[in-house]
Order: structure tokens, then sequence, then C-alpha cells
């Protein structure tokens, strides 16, 4: 009886600690103020076009669309355009976990060996003269929750021969880890927080073991279906194609098409990059984001439990630095504010979101119940963490709200 009370006061606290009491209301005359923004980003040649949501956990309050959808066909941007959501993919891995773990099929505090005997025996680096490299055995195993936070230790860059494999996906994921476990550690696990793909990756093929389903229809049977998301998978259709925003980065003052292998469509991919591989669109990205304004539910839909949203969500990395911008923490596959300052310097402590490489962004404040979401196709932005666009967009979306 004590223990039931206990849980019923745990998920008590959890939704109040994410779920406002009041939703968000908006002014309508200042939300227009976005439009003519980021217009002016695209007039600036900063970036093609773009797509922005602003919302709360109620809905959507403003959704635009400015600029082209391609420069090469002048096609003005839809606002039903897929994006290459690249590193947004991450917490929506982490959500996977969650699922998993609130089942009873998997621990955060697992060892990774526990479900992939691949990185049983792994080793850290101790010491690097010249060409020596020499090896020791790490304090302890790697755990899920490392792989959740960024601080695992696994190296962040592609070992040799992963680079060809992103760009070519013709390896499954399961050979791409495979991979990862069989290189040594950078730092003893849990000492330092370094940003990590190969860790995401790792938790995308444990998801794979754990629930018998491939990466992608795990997602799409767990999450994406249930929730309408029909524009969201690893690998678009042919039918999603002719939707896809074009990418492009800055040369001579002018955008031009960015010429990066890995962006494209993949013929016959068989890797679905856990770490970075979804397109989206500014619609689904908004009903994902209601969900975790509303502890885990969109209306009657349950994807999570309250306290695995609250346990997502907050600072689990300690005092480590960590994070693109000052004033980060992480939680399980989200950054975490925890000090506003700068390009967070409007939004409330425990605000959480993530970005991506294509200069994506998409934050959610509980405090004010707030969601803000950016999609542009850029590389080549000095940090779309802090960039501009970012800044402004949240700026005009809190101004906007109601007090």
């Amino acid at each position: 009886m004590r223990c039931a009370l206990k849980r019923i006061l745990l998920i008590c606290v959890a939704v109040l600690s994410v779920t406002p009491l009041l939703a968000a209301e908006f002014d309508s005359a200042k939300l227009v103020k976005i439009r003519e923004r980021m217009q002016g980003f695209v007039d600036q040649k900063i970036i093609a076009g773009a797509v922005t949501v602003v919302g709360s956990k109620d809905g959507i309050a403003s959704l635009e669309a400015v600029g082209v959808r391609t420069i090469e066909t002048k096609q003005p941007m839809p606002k039903d355009a897929l994006f290459r959501i690249a590193s947004m993919t991450k917490p929506i891995t982490a959500m996977g976990i969650m699922i998993l773990q609130e089942e009873g099929k998997l621990s955060v505090d697992d060892p990774v060996e526990k479900h992939l005997p691949e990185f049983r025996g792994q080793r850290l680096t101790a010491s690097r003269e010249g060409d020596t490299v020499t090896l020791k055995k790490p304090s302890r195993a790697i755990t899920l929750r490392d792989l959740l936070t960024h601080t695992s230790g696994l190296p962040g860059g592609f070992p040799p021969g992963l680079a060809d494999l992103y760009a070519t996906r013709q390896r499954t994921l399961a050979e791409a880890v495979l991979v990862s476990s069989q290189q040594p550690l950078d730092f003893e696990p849990g000492s330092k927080w370094a940003y990590c793909n190969a860790g995401i990756d790792t938790l995308g093929r444990v998801i794979e073991v754990v629930s018998g389903q491939s990466f992608e229809e795990f997602l799409a049977a767990r999450v994406f279906r249930p929730l309408g998301m029909n524009d969201t998978a690893c690998f678009p259709s042919e039918l999603h194609v002719p939707r896809i925003a074009g990418l492009y980065e800055s040369k001579n003052g002018e955008l031009v098409v960015a010429n990066r292998p890995i962006v494209g469509p993949a013929t016959g991919a068989k890797h679905p990059i856990p770490a970075g591989g979804l397109y989206s669109t500014a619609a689904d990205l908004a009903r994902l984001y209601q969900v975790m304004l509303n502890a885990g539910r969109l209306g009657s839909t349950k994807i999570l439990s309250p306290e695995s949203v609250l346990t997502m969500t907050k600072v689990q990395t300690g005092d480590l630095p960590c994070g693109f911008v000052p004033g980060m923490g992480f939680g399980y596959g989200w950054a975490v504010v925890k000090e506003p300052q700068g390009v967070t310097a409007m939004v409330s402590p425990g605000t959480f979101g993530h970005g991506g490489a294509f200069g994506t962004q998409a934050w959610i404040d509980p405090q004010q119940d707030l969601f803000v979401i950016l999609l542009i196709q850029r590389v080549g932005l000095q940090n779309a963490d802090g960039s501009d666009l970012r800044r402004e967009l949240q700026q005009l979306a809190v101004d906007a709200i109601k007090r």
C-alpha cells in the first residue's frame, strides 16, 4: 500500500513539473512578426526558406512558411515540406529506450554488453605516444544511461570505414554498431560529456535487439503511427521526395546546393541512423512536442508515462560542461537549459530540446507552456544552436505569450 501511494505521488509531481496548470494564449498580432523576420533571413540569403511553428500543449498557434523549397525550381516553401531533421532524431531514439524501460524489457542502468555482447571486454585509451596507443580496462562497463547522456567515452567521430557507411548506408545498423564496439573508449565512462553519434546509434541497435523489430518499424509502430505522424520516416517514400526541402550552403554571398552525399534519400539504404536520420514536417513534430508538454500523452494516446518524461527532460549530467551554448546540461537524449543566457535568455530553466546539423531547432519550455520549431536546410552555419534565427524566433514566440 505504501509503495502504491508513493508511486501515485511521484506521478502527480511529474505531471505538475511537466505540464503547466494553464495553457498559453498568444497575441496573434505579435505572432505575425515571425513571418516578416524569417523572410528577412531569406532576403539576406542566409536561408532559402523556412517553416516555423509556435504552439502550446493545446496545439499550434502559428505555422508559417517563407521562401522557396528549392532555389532551382523557385517553388514556394510549402507548410508540409519535409526536412532532414538530423540530430533532432536523437531525443526520439531516447523515447524508444524509455518505452522499453516502462515495459520492463531493459533499464537505463543496464550495461550495454547485456544487450549487445560485442561490447564485452571493451578497452580504454590510456595514452598515445606517436603511433603507439596503450589500452587499459575501464573502471566500469558503459551503460545505456551513459549513451543517453553522451558520457560513455565512445569516440564521437566516425571510426575507419564508418564514414563511407554513413554516406552510402549499404551496411545494416548491426554492422555499423559492431564497428563502433571495437573502438577503445576516449575517457572513463561518466567522467565527462562528449557529443557522440555512435552512442545514439548503439541505442538504436539496442531497441532492435530488445524489441525484435527494426529500429524504423519500432518507432513507426510505437510513436509515429499512434500520433498520426504520417510524414516522419527514416527512409522517405517516392511520394515524399517531391516535398523534401533543398539543402544549401553559402559561397561568395550566394546560396548554392550543398554537396553532401549523406543528405539525400539513399537508394537501397539499410542504415536508418538513429543518431540523425529522420525526415519530418512541422505539423508532425508539433504533435510530438505536444506529447512532451502533456506529460507523455496526446489526447487519449499515451506514448510515455509522466515519470519517463520528467526523467528524460531533467539534467542527468550534474556539473559536467555540456552542449553547444553556455548554461546547458543534458537529460536522456534532450539538451536542457540550466541557466538561461544568450540564445536561451528568453526561455525558462528546464527548457529542453535539440538541434540538427542542417540548422533545424526545436525547444520546449514547460514553465511557459511553449514549443518553438525552426525548420531550415542550411549547412555552414557557425553554430546552429546559437544562431540568430533560433534566437529571434524564440524571442518573438515568448513576446507573443499573453501574460
